[in-house]
């Protein structure tokens, strides 16, 4: 990383805890604030800048801690607001900051601003601030819109009293309306009250919600995304509309209030890169997750054309690329990969997995994944287990499945759980050091009995292994010059071959073939994701030269 005072998230590796299924500190087969303080020396020596953390705040549970109850207090399932202050400083110490998730689009129902919405009936101030609306036809039988829930079936509910309340996700999680002062104050003074107990920041859950078109009317047909043509921006009424960025502006100045390069980062899917520039503009938030680059398929130009658009219109209004490859909501990338023929992934659907599975071929296209993510300008994200090589678990009973996209689907969505299994650290059975020895729980969702070989502890020394693959790359990364922000330039390569330099003196090649692809000159082979032989580097390989 280049030695300037640059704000430290212009280049992290950010290092995202599923709480759930990181580690079990005290025994329930759930992971927790104590067992992520227990792995601290794990995320240390793996070599991140920061850990973000998935909802901790107190809830019912209905979405995994997608549906808060209380923003300022933590769920007892996890822990308490003492521990995750004791997490903070500890994770300081280790040289690591801490970024808890904000859910700012719902809350749950369970929050005591719908239960006093519910109690006070139509009409009442208190439903003002959740977007309540009377049905349509007779006697208001009928949905106010025909806008559907992320997780499947309408984004309506109806009340005895005859009202319907929107949920964009589940009915546990009703909307806020974000045109009303109270919720715009409200959620400042909860920044606030986590930045003045050392956050370094936010993720911004549904960053590309929020705001409303104000008539509710209906969605348009749907258009195929997928027909070749470029993608060009919609007005959608629900997401990622312009109205939102006032509300971040507002937000960016809160985090300015604090020392320390105070961040946000953005879940915001947008229709284009320019839409997605607009959430970091210098006035606004600091930087958006790269959803573009985790959708490309394994193909050369895909991965070309989201890098250049990505670091284009990003870099046109200041702001730092990021990329990622997983996260706690998509079918772990070496699953994806592992599919010769898998199409790109289309937003606002779920990947829908095509064809055998050769999981040989997505850990090698993984590992060669890593390399290029990690060599590209601006910082990246990596997801628990990732470092492992962890493949989806595609094959969970579905009794023991938890997502409530598979009930809403009606069984026809399996979800989520595949990516949120409980990581393994250490042993040859289940629950490999996932909860203490002596745990009677069970964890929350089973392990492969096959991830003996997968754990922390087997990996750790083999020089072959995904995790040391990982802690090479990033300590390289943090020792290098070139890498961390800045730019790129591309090499003249065949057409199933991507290289780029980036000054001074640093190479990166990923050879998307089926045949060998010989390196470009160099002084010394920094690091490969798997055989070099002769100067030539292998199918689906990466490499990083020093020039």
């Amino acid at each position: 990383m280049s030695p300037t005072a640059a704000p430290w998230w212009r280049s992290a590796v950010i290092y995202q805890v599923y709480i759930r299924s990181f580690a079990d500190g005290n025994g329930d087969g759930v992971g927790d604030i104590a067992g992520i303080r227990s792995r601290l020396p794990h995320l240390k020596a793996l070599g991140v800048d920061a850990l973000w953390i998935n909802p901790w705040y107190k809830s019912p549970m209905a979405d995994h801690g997608y549906d808060v109850a209380d923003f300022r207090a933590i769920d007892p399932l996890f822990g308490t607001v003492a521990e995750a202050e004791q997490l903070i400083e500890e994770a300081h110490r280790h040289g690591l900051r801490v970024i808890p998730d904000i859910v700012p689009n719902h809350t749950s129902d369970q929050h005591v601003w719908f239960q006093a919405a519910l109690a006070a009936g139509p009409g009442s101030p208190e439903r003002e601030r959740y977007v309540f609306r009377p049905g349509r036809g007779t006697d208001g039988v009928e949905a106010p819109n025909n806008w559907v829930s992320s997780f499947g079936g309408p984004a309506w509910t109806r009340l005895p009293d005859g009202e319907w309340y929107l949920h964009l996700f589940a009915p546990e999680q009703p909307d806020l309306n974000w045109e009303h002062p109270e919720v715009r104050a409200e959620f400042e003074s909860i920044l606030r009250f986590w930045f003045s107990r050392g956050v370094d920041g936010f993720r911004i859950d549904v960053a590309h919600g929020l705001v409303k078109h104000p008539d509710l009317p209906d969605l348009p047909p749907r258009q195929d995304p997928d027909d070749g043509q470029p993608r060009q921006h919609v007005d959608h009424p629900h997401w990622d509309r312009d109205e939102v960025h006032d509300i971040f502006r507002a937000w960016r100045k809160v985090a300015d209030e604090f020392p320390g390069d105070r961040c946000f980062v953005a879940e915001a899917w947008a229709d284009t890169p320019e839409r997605l520039a607009a959430y970091v503009r210098p006035d606004g938030l600091h930087t958006a997750f790269n959803f573009d680059f985790l959708m490309s398929t394994w193909d050369p130009e895909d991965l070309r054309t989201v890098i250049d658009n990505s670091l284009s219109m990003l870099g046109a209004v200041g702001a730092p690329a990021t990329w990622v490859l997983s996260n706690h909501d998509v079918m772990r990338h070496p699953s994806r990969y592992a599919r010769k023929t898998a199409k790109r992934w289309v937003a606002g659907q779920r990947f829908q997995p095509e064809g055998p599975v050769d999981l040989e071929l997505g850990t090698r296209r993984a590992r060669a994944a890593a390399l290029l993510m990690l060599a590209l300008p601006g910082g990246a994200y990596v997801y628990q287990g990732e470092e492992l090589g962890l493949p989806e678990v595609e094959d969970l009973p579905g009794s023991v499945l938890q997502d409530p996209i598979w009930e809403r689907s009606g069984h026809t969505s399996r979800g989520r759980d595949g990516c949120r299994v409980p990581l393994p650290w250490s042993g040859q059975t289940p629950p490999f050091g996932f909860s203490p020895e002596d745990s009677p729980a069970e964890p929350w969702l089973p392990q492969p009995p096959t991830w003996g070989e997968r754990t922390v502890r087997a990996q750790t020394g083999d020089e072959t292994s995904m995790l040391e693959l990982y802690r090479t790359a990033l300590r390289l990364r943090h020792d290098h010059p070139a890498l961390g922000d800045g730019t790129l330039t591309w090499l003249d390569t065949p057409t199933d071959v991507l290289a780029f330099t980036r000054a001074p003196g640093f190479t990166c090649v990923v050879n998307l073939s089926n045949k060998p692809h010989p390196l470009p000159a160099h002084t010394s082979l920094l690091l490969s994701s798997g055989p070099v032989e002769n100067g030539l580097l292998g199918p689906d390989g990466a490499a990083w030269l020093e020039a």
